[in-house]
């Protein structure tokens, strides 16, 4: 079943002399269940690709479906509602909030939509993510392991139609590293989550199931 499509999306900065490409004309699908790894060097357009996809950012021309939603024919606001309970976000620097412990970064997006979580789905959430016993902790009593558990813990609370992941490990330690990526694929093996993720370390790219390499632009 198909969770993504992405059709002939581009992305122009600048006019005239200063135009510049950051996407051409990029097509592809994403299946459900799916766990993509988007690579590329610096400048290739992957994180460009990641937030049109997570409708944080529009294109120039193009179009982004997510489970069947055009994204980008709903106006912001609905667009920010839907971006919040549809697609979780994981960056590569945390974006926690210093004054919120562990279990209410975790789950903000649910706070913000006036939801509330249900306890026993977070209790086996924070088990996953090995926080239990830091629940109560502010982000500045976390190593930079447990700063990006806790941030997958809250771009998964909201079962999202998508996990898109920024380079999630590229701010931490080899081990930290690897723990991250273990999760993720835990995610997606025993959860069925469908995850996308940029990195520019191929040793990281060849643990998931497909590889989309961008070049310039456009996908090679």
């Amino acid at each position: 079943m198909e969770i993504l499509r992405v059709e002939n999306l581009t992305k122009i900065y600048g006019k005239d002399q200063t135009k510049v490409y950051a996407l051409d004309n990029v097509s592809f699908t994403v299946q459900k269940g799916e766990f993509v790894a988007i690579v590329g060097a610096s400048g290739s357009g992957k994180s460009t690709l990641l937030h049109l996809i997570g409708g944080v950012d529009r294109p120039t021309q193009g179009k982004v479906y997510i489970d069947g939603q055009d994204i980008f024919s709903l106006n912001d606001d609905k667009l920010a509602v839907f971006r919040r309970r549809q697609v979780g976000l994981v960056y590569q620097f945390y974006n926690l909030i210093p004054i919120l412990n562990v279990e209410e970064n975790i789950t903000l997006p649910l706070a913000l939509d006036h939801r509330e979580a249900d306890q026993e789905k977070l209790e086996e959430l924070l088990k996953r993510l090995g926080l239990s016993d830091r629940r109560n902790h502010l982000p500045n009593e976390l190593s930079g392991g447990q700063q990006q558990r806790t941030s997958i813990g809250r771009a998964l609370i909201t079962n999202p139609a998508l996990v898109l992941a920024d380079e999630p490990t590229g701010n931490l330690d080899s081990k930290a590293s690897d723990e991250i990526v273990a999760l993720l694929k835990k995610s997606n093996k025993e959860y069925h989550q469908t995850i996308i993720m940029i990195t520019h370390n191929l040793e990281i790219a060849a643990c998931a199931d497909r590889m989309i390499k961008i070049e310039d632009g456009h996908i090679v």
